[in-house]
């Protein structure tokens, strides 16, 4: 069935999610378009912030993860597609597995010229735009991805909680599952499920997009000096300041929570007891986390010395892998001083910390 723009727009009630693409702006009557769009639908430019996803509920399946951001094996051959594995249910991808995608997307699809389609439909008007543009090249900022075409146009994509992407060599197979957008070219093939936002981009909302996220410790044109003035101007906690994305753009919780385990820092720690020397060290060891596990594919963040072959322990046992010291070690000793690590909710998260390691007031 095909709805008029009056038809969506009289249909929508909040909390609607809501596909932010060319299609639905298009067929909107003329005063919803735009910011004028989303000022009316959204209840006012403060909620502008929320990404919309669909006129329907986000179908909460599909959770294997791209196995770029894993560092599995992408599909070969004609009409073959990666098997689904364990992914990361309930955790947004951080900034290092998106800076790898683009690596991959970077060397699969640069210099080409891509067909698009969205098998789901629900990309159709933002495939159009891209079908038969030359992809020059790939860009990750924090955990938004963008691919920059040679039409102007960009592809922004945020994966959220339940967003991967499969790729192969050859043809693609047989379209399967909630596929929103799939690229091929003479060489490869891409497919992308279930993100939290798939739309087109032109330069101006790229800029926009780049001038609202922090710094990005994987970025060669990062600012932390930037950074830490937010922090030092605040009294909330560091672990908050650190998760916020307009402060520094990609670490999520995990590296949130043992970069400053590293430095000896509570997480409740107010923002404006931070000195620049300690945020120095503070950045200099995120980057170097975050590099590594680019490298890798996973997050680990033990030092040599307290690793499980150097300390005759088991190795960690987690679906998110990697060896830590304190996310999601709730009660288990502490690898430096063997005291419990503890846990509890903080501005709305989960925070691990060591009592001992990281003194301060909780």
């Amino acid at each position: 069935m095909t709805l008029t723009g009056s038809q969506i727009a009289s249909t929508l009630r909040p909390p609607v999610l809501l596909l932010r693409d060319p299609a639905v702006v298009r067929l909107l009557p003329g005063p919803f378009r735009l910011g004028a769009f989303r000022d009316r639908m959204l209840g006012g430019p403060q909620r502008r912030r929320i990404y919309l996803t669909a006129f329907v509920p986000v179908l909460r399946h599909g959770t294997s993860p791209d196995p770029t951001a894993s560092g599995g094996t992408p599909s070969r051959g004609r009409h073959t597609a990666t098997p689904p594995r364990p992914g990361y249910p309930g955790r947004v991808p951080e900034g290092h597995t998106i800076h790898r995608l683009a690596v991959r997307h970077r060397r699969l699809f640069a210099g080409d010229k891509v067909a698009a389609s969205s098998p789901q439909g629900r990309f159709a008007a933002g495939a159009v735009v891209l079908s038969g543009a030359v992809l020059e090249d790939t860009e990750a900022y924090g955990k938004h991805l963008l691919h920059h075409y040679g039409n102007g146009l960009s592809l922004h994509v945020h994966l959220g909680l339940y967003g991967r992407f499969t790729d192969g060599e050859g043809e693609p197979p047989p379209p399967h599952g909630q596929i929103r957008l799939r690229l091929t070219s003479d060489r490869h093939w891409l497919d992308l499920r279930g993100p939290a936002a798939c739309e087109v981009f032109e330069p101006s909302d790229v800029e926009r997009l780049r001038a609202r996220l922090g710094a990005d410790p994987l970025r060669d044109d990062a600012d932390p000096d930037v950074a830490y003035r937010r922090i030092r101007r605040s009294s909330a906690p560091l672990a908050a300041l650190l998760l916020d994305q307009s402060v520094v753009a990609g670490a999520g919780l995990i590296f949130v929570t043992e970069v400053l385990f590293r430095a000896g820092l509570a997480p409740s720690t107010p923002g404006r007891r931070l000195s620049e020397e300690l945020w120095q060290a503070v950045w200099a060891d995120l980057r170097a986390l975050m590099r590594l596990a680019v490298t890798t594919g996973r997050i680990d963040t033990v030092r040599e010395h307290h690793l499980p072959e150097a300390m005759g322990r088991p190795p960690r046992v987690d679906r998110h892998g990697g060896e830590v010291y304190v996310y999601r070690r709730a009660g288990q000793p502490c690898h430096v001083c063997g005291d419990p690590v503890r846990r509890a909710e903080l501005a709305g998260r989960n925070s691990y910390w060591c009592p001992t390691c990281q003194p301060g007031d909780h």
